[in-house]
């Protein structure tokens, strides 16, 4: 691990080029051992950065931060270990790693994130409380930023509720911000957990919070936005969201409440779906199932298909129903292959898309 700490925190080389380095070398220990010409012909890596890889400055540091990740028992997840955030893989510019205290499993089957303005109101407030309480039968994993109001509200509904609720945080983990919070995310530690991409000493400064975003989008099914101004975080999340091609809803209000203007807005330019009820996301998530499940078609009525094609539609016989997510995470197959694949399959009328981007066969 110290190896894999050290390169992230490498000047100039960042989460996309990490990953080429890892690509090409097989582990961030052959990176450091590799030569400077070597490096320089990885795309990305030119001779200021081979120099700063090689110069091996970082090191100190890094032993510094697994001293104090030992201390207080926190875990550490690169991008190649099992157990990193599944759904961040099909993010491209996901963190090469993470910093994890806690209980929750970040990979639960089912993931929502809840974000919203930091000035909420009763209205917001009291439907965090509703939403949570209505998806608690389905054993979730509440994400949201630990921030004042909506996201506040939806760690605290999720504990008053023992729903697991992780905090994505825009500093280290060395410290809780704002400090009003502590006592919530002390509770999060046994009822889910804190998470960062941010070593420890790393201040709560105002450009990381837009960048922890992609976090909280990239964990999750789905993004709800319950209260939000036309701008500040919570749209970007949502941005965000539906660049991972991820579903977003938001929660209508008055056309002349300052913090419903934001949600208002998204579902006016279709970039997120509107929501009153849990209904609504259950039956667009796919989650409420049918009572008869029918048995899976044979793959022998259909002796045209590509290789792709074939693989994508035995594992949607297989399952009944999947997800593009789940199709990314159990497929060995680019993501624009698949969707290629997949638009190939639904002109062919061979599979139907259901809503919140599931699949089955017709």
């Amino acid at each position: 691990m110290l190896y894999n700490i050290a390169l992230t925190l490498v000047k100039g080389v960042g989460d996309y080029n990490l990953r080429s380095l890892i690509s090409h070398c097989g582990d961030a220990q052959n990176v450091f051992k590799a030569q400077a010409e070597t490096l320089k012909k990885i795309p990305g890596i030119g001779p200021k950065t081979a120099q700063a890889i090689l110069s091996k400055q970082t090191f100190a540091r890094a032993e510094k931060e697994l001293a104090f990740i030992e201390k207080y028992k926190i875990k550490p997840l690169f991008f190649t270990d099992t157990d990193f955030p599944k759904r961040l893989h099909n993010c491209e510019d996901a963190p090469a790693m993470l910093y994890f205290k806690g209980n929750a499993n970040i990979n639960n089957q089912k993931i929502i994130a809840v974000v919203g303005t930091r000035n909420a109101t009763p209205y917001g407030k009291i439907f965090c409380e509703k939403l949570i309480s209505g998806l608690k039968k389905y054993n979730l994993l509440v994400v949201s930023g630990l921030a004042y109001g909506i996201d506040i509200a939806a760690h605290k509904a999720a504990l008053g509720h023992q729903v697991q609720t992780l905090g994505v945080l825009g500093h280290g983990l060395d410290r809780i911000y704002p400090a009003l919070h502590r006592s919530t995310a002390e509770k999060m530690l046994d009822c889910g957990g804190l998470i960062t991409e941010f070593p420890s000493e790393t201040n709560p400064d105002r450009q990381n919070f837009p960048k922890r975003n992609r976090i909280i989008a990239g964990m999750a099914d789905a993004t709800i936005v319950v209260e939000a101004a036309v701008t500040g975080g919570a749209l970007i999340t949502a941005q965000i969201a539906n660049s991972y091609n991820r579903d977003v809803f938001a929660l209508p209000g008055r056309v002349d409440e300052e913090f419903s203007e934001g949600c208002n807005y998204l579902i006016k330019t279709n970039r997120a779906q509107l929501i009153t009820k849990v209904e609504d996301i259950e039956y667009i998530l796919g989650w409420v199932q049918a009572k008869l499940t029918p048995k899976p078609q044979q793959l022998s009525i259909y002796p045209n298909l590509s290789s792709d094609e074939q693989k994508i539609v035995k594992l949607i016989a297989e399952k009944n129903s999947v997800s593009f997510d789940d199709l990314q995470n159990n497929l060995d197959m680019p993501q624009s292959k698949m969707a290629m694949a997949i638009l190939n399959l639904e002109m062919q009328t061979i599979i139907i898309a259901l809503p919140g981007k599931v699949y089955k066969l017709n």
